[in-house]
């Protein structure tokens, strides 16, 4: 009997899932007053073609993201249907191969060397997903940041370093907030020899150890390896920068960057902030200069931008990377970004070793997301106010069982 679970049948299932979702979208666009395309998808499509027109992308208004985004999209600009569908197929192609590179690592000696039947089973959680696959191709760009980081992690864990900088600058200018996983890459990074050369100090001192201990210390951290990644990283991300602020100048800056450390996004936000951040939304002429959208960045970056990464990174890169994102997420975001890095941690985690665990933690994350997500159904497509108590509670019960899940993800990844 044939295996059910081989890399043709989980990729041609994980493509033709795509390829239905398009169709049916097509379809639904229209024939349903309900558009199956993200409003977002519109304004990608729009701001490329005004590059295509030679104007700025940040010409379309609510446009916040890398030109490079527009410039890549700018085939949706040429005419016929097919053409403007074509962002929908980049998308779901990055799904694609972000699969592909889970199964890489999955593989490899250093992560998990698990057989191809094994491996396939876990990156399926990714590749099989209806829900991963409608957000692709609803037109979200989520999936070629996904390649991204899932192709930051397959690099260094082939000690391909100077690829991992390359897409790690890449990957911070697309969207901010990967630049968190720099600090766990780092970190990780140690020499090859570092646990033997410390035992053999003693009896063969290098010359550093003539060095005074503030300066032996950061000699040390400073490895080839950390240099190679600070460098090409640093000159990825400011060369991108560069060019881009060459062609757009402050709008550039202001829309990609200054925008998103300001914003009030009480729309797209399960953090326990919401309800606060919709009030500053409605009265900004009553907003202190002590402004709650800055504030809230204080403990989301110190916990998955410091906290987590030097308590774990040495032990496990991508379940440090999980926990950063899923950290991130709980506390002021709202784009299940860490889906991504779900299949690498899996495999060693107390929810699939305790499945009582793992049934009672889905469980308590869907309904307490689908409580939060019915105040806001009300909300917004019924007008009715459910801030208080509806949308607040039920934004307090979900954090608390993301950061109970978090808590339990931490433990793993640390024993």
């Amino acid at each position: 009997m044939s295996p059910v679970f081989t890399t043709k049948k989980v990729f041609f299932g994980a493509i033709a899932l795509r390829v239905i979702f398009l169709l049916y979208g097509l379809l639904q666009d229209v024939y349903s007053p309900v558009k199956y395309t993200d409003i977002d998808y519109m304004v990608f499509t729009d701001a490329a073609r005004y590059v295509s027109q030679g104007l700025s992308p940040y010409e379309r208004e609510t446009y916040r993201y890398t030109p490079l985004l527009a410039w890549i999209l700018l085939p949706t600009s040429w005419p016929g249907a097919f053409w403007f569908s074509f962002g929908k197929v980049l998308f779901a192609m990055s799904d694609i191969v972000a699969g592909w590179l889970i199964l890489l690592i999955l593989q490899a000696p250093e992560g998990g060397a698990m057989t191809t039947e094994q491996a396939l089973k876990y990156a399926g959680i990714w590749l099989l997903n209806p829900m991963v696959a409608t957000i692709s191709t609803r037109g979200s760009s989520e999936g070629l940041l996904a390649v991204m980081v899932v192709a930051l992690l397959w690099a260094v864990v082939r000690r391909r370093i100077i690829l991992a900088g390359i897409l790690l600058g890449l990957a911070v200018h697309f969207k901010i907030y990967p630049f968190i996983y720099g600090a766990s890459i780092l970190w990780s990074l140690d020499s090859p020899h570092a646990a033997t050369s410390t035992k053999k100090q003693d009896s063969a001192p290098s010359p550093t150890t003539q060095y005074p201990l503030p300066l032996r210390t950061i000699t040390t951290f400073f490895n080839r390896s950390r240099l190679l990644l600070l460098t090409s990283s640093l000159t990825t991300f400011t060369a991108l920068n560069m060019l881009m602020y060459y062609h757009y100048s402050t709008p550039f800056l202001h829309h990609t960057f200054l925008y998103h450390l300001t914003r009030i996004d009480h729309r797209h936000n399960f953090s326990p902030y919401n309800t606060l951040l919709h009030l500053s939304s409605a009265q900004p002429d009553q907003v202190s200069s002590l402004r709650l959208e800055s504030l809230a960045f204080i403990p989301q970056l110190a916990i998955s931008a410091i906290l987590i990464p030097i308590a774990l990174a040495k032990k496990n890169l991508a379940g440090t990377m999980l926990a950063q994102t899923f950290a991130f997420v709980a506390f002021n975001k709202y784009f299940l970004w860490y889906l991504i890095l779900l299949p690498l941690y899996l495999p060693t985690s107390s929810f699939l070793s305790l499945p009582r665990l793992g049934i009672l933690a889905l469980t308590l994350w869907i309904s307490t997301q689908a409580l939060w997500l019915h105040q806001a159904y009300r909300l917004e497509f019924l007008g009715l106010s459910t801030f208080i108590p509806g949308l607040f509670i039920s934004g307090l019960l979900f954090f608390a069982v993301n950061t109970w899940i978090l808590g339990i993800m931490v433990e793993d990844i640390g024993s």
